[in-house]
Order: C-alpha cells, then sequence, then structure tokens
C-alpha cells in the first residue's frame, strides 16, 4: 500500500486544498496518533484536521484516486458554506459561547465518549473471561470422553458399508468355525 500512497501524495503535493499525508505513530507522530484515533496499522483518516474520520474504501491507488477526486468542501467552521442551515446555525452558537463554557463542553463530551468506550471495554472483558472459561470447560468435557469409541464406531460403520452390513463384530466367530482353527 505504501507506493499508492506515495504517488497519491506525489500527485497532490501542491494542491492548494488537499493534504496527502503520513504520520509515523511509532516514532515522533505517537500522540497525533493517539489524538486522532489510530488504532491500528496502517490507517487512513480524511477530513478536518479537528474532526478527521475513519476511511472505509479500497485501498489501492485507483481506489484511492477516485476518493479524492470526489472529495468536495467539508462543512465546518473555516467553511460553513457547505453546511446546511442547522449546521452553520450549530457553529454559529459554538463560535458565539465563551471559551470556558465551550471547554466545559468539550470535556462532556470526552467524558461521555470515554464512557462508552469504559463500557464496551467492560463488556468485551467478560466475553473473553466468558470464552476462556468455555474454553476450559470444552477442553475438560472433549478430554473426559474415550476417543477411541468415536474412531472404532466410524471404522465399524465403514466395515459395514463394505460388506454390506453382514460383517459380524469383531472378537466373534460363526459357529462352523471352530476355536483356534486357521
Amino acid at each position: 500500500m505504501k507506493p499508492d500512497w506515495d504517488a497519491l501524495r506525489a500527485e497532490y503535493k501542491n494542491h492548494s486544498t488537499i493534504l496527502i499525508a503520513d504520520v509515523d505513530c511509532t516514532a515522533s507522530g505517537r500522540a497525533l496518533c493517539q489524538e486522532v484515533g489510530v488504532r491500528g496499522y496502517p490507517t487512513l483518516k480524511w477530513g478536518d484536521p479537528d474532526d478527521l474520520q475513519d476511511y472505509k474504501g479500497g485501498r489501492a491507488l485507483e481506489d484511492l484516486r477516485k476518493f479524492v477526486a470526489d472529495l468536495r468542501p467539508l462543512c465546518g467552521p473555516v467553511d460553513p458554506s457547505a453546511c446546511s442551515d442547522a449546521q452553520r446555525k450549530m457553529i454559529e452558537e459554538f463560535t458565539k459561547m465563551g471559551g470556558e463554557k465551550r471547554e466545559g463542553l468539550i470535556q462532556q463530551k470526552v467524558e461521555e465518549i470515554e464512557a462508552i468506550e469504559a463500557k464496551f471495554k467492560q463488556v468485551a472483558e467478560g466475553i473473553s473471561k466468558e470464552y476462556e472459561a468455555a474454553s476450559k470447560r470444552k477442553k475438560v468435557e472433549t478430554e473426559a470422553l474415550d476417543p477411541r469409541e468415536l474412531g472404532w464406531l466410524k471404522a465399524v460403520r465403514a466395515l459395514a458399508a463394505q460388506s454390506g452390513g453382514t460383517r459380524q463384530s469383531a472378537g466373534t466367530q460363526p459357529s462352523s468355525q471352530a476355536s483356534g482353527e486357521l
């Protein structure tokens, strides 16, 4: 994917409104990656730098080119012309509110998201513990079974099918044969 990304970046190198960039999340870009929610690599994000969205399209060069070619101005405080009336009104309210109140709302939203993440993590941990317990039960229960039984049942079924169902079970002999005769 890196060669395709680099090719796209070269194509838009001097574009006035589109920036194609990459960040090394394992080195000096770690803090930025955490801030914008990068959890795996490679992660592609697009949009307003203060409100990046996850890219969910194809990752081949042609897919990336098509996505970038279809980009239109985004609704946001920098350029509200692309916004609906309701969005412009909300941006206007946020702009008029004092910095302290705005910071309070930002903190409230961050806490709401953290609470959602914490709930999810709790559920995921519960599922993980339940899975581990089920795996242990499965192992104990399967080990308690005699593994030869199923194999022997299948072998007897195969022998019966080969002989048309008339084969006698192992260990018994027809009455016309004397024991020990070859």
